[in-house]
């Protein structure tokens, strides 16, 4: 679906997290960062991929990696969202589809028969630089933890 790919710069973004704080790209300069965009808060693809993410986030910060986690979804549900499963990263509510278009991931996608469009599930691995090391389009939510470390 999206464009971007290993080599590619991650497109720059600020937009605000579950509890109205303001992050961007650039905040993350010389770190390495997981930015996972996800269908939809509290259902069951996206909670097992979130939780999956936050059972292993010892071995990310090991890693050298942060976490962040976006959604089209308003900052209110992001909050539930994180406080229900105790989520030790931010979740950017992107109502405006501002981040999930420069990163490409918005598009049609086919559930049960019926055609509507969507936030394909699509996480991007950016290194310190700001290069993105890594997209995986199929993620597999309950192991998504090995896809991206190994």
């Amino acid at each position: 679906m999206t464009n971007l790919k290993a080599g590619d710069k991650a497109p720059d973004f600020t937009a605000k997290d579950q509890d109205g704080n303001t992050i961007s790209l650039k905040d993350y300069n010389g770190k390495k960062l997981v930015l996972f965009f996800y269908p939809k808060a509290s259902t069951p693809g996206c909670t097992a991929e979130a939780c999956n993410l936050s059972d292993n986030y010892s071995r990310f910060q090991k890693a050298g990696y942060d976490i962040l986690g976006v959604s089209a979804d308003s900052e209110k549900r992001q909050s539930n969202f994180k406080n229900k499963y105790n989520f030790p990263y931010p979740l950017l509510a992107d109502e405006d589809k501002v981040v999930i278009e420069a990163y490409g991931i918005w598009g049609p996608k086919k559930f049960m028969g019926k055609e509507y469009d969507g936030i394909h599930r699509t996480t991007f691995v950016i290194d310190e630089n700001g290069l993105i090391e890594d997209v995986i389009s199929k993620v597999k939510t309950k192991a998504h933890t090995d896809q991206i470390l190994g």
